[in-house]
């Protein structure tokens, strides 16, 4: 039963994050959908959860242009600060370990600009 309530908040926070075209990306979009990346993040897990890797997805959905981009690298950059325990190479690798090319490094001391 609590698998099944975490698999429809998942979802749910999913849906939440798809943007209309025309819309700005906002940090509060991209940190639902990299919630449950967390405990990969900070050396909890081995591996990201199918959640996590949902979420990435979705912030590759995301930025669609270069305004996008920039604005999804700002907020992860942020995020990332927030975590003192956020283990870099789990960052650096949670893209690959997805299966997803990202146009956006998950990192804390990323220029976004460039």
């Amino acid at each position: 039963m609590k698998g099944g309530v975490v698999a429809v908040i998942t979802i749910l926070a999913f849906f939440a994050v798809v943007v209309k075209p025309g819309q700005a990306v906002t940090c509060g979009q991209v940190d639902a959908a990299l919630v449950p990346c967390i405990s990969y993040l900070t050396g909890q897990g081995d591996s990201p959860s199918a959640a996590c890797c949902s979420g990435v997805k979705a912030v590759k959905g995301l930025a669609q242009t270069a305004a996008d981009k920039r604005a999804c690298c700002n907020c992860v950059k942020a995020a990332a600060n927030k975590y003192a325990n956020l283990k870099d190479a789990a960052a650096q690798s949670l893209p690959t370990k997805c299966g997803v090319q990202m146009d956006i490094p998950i990192s804390r001391s990323v220029d976004c600009d460039k």
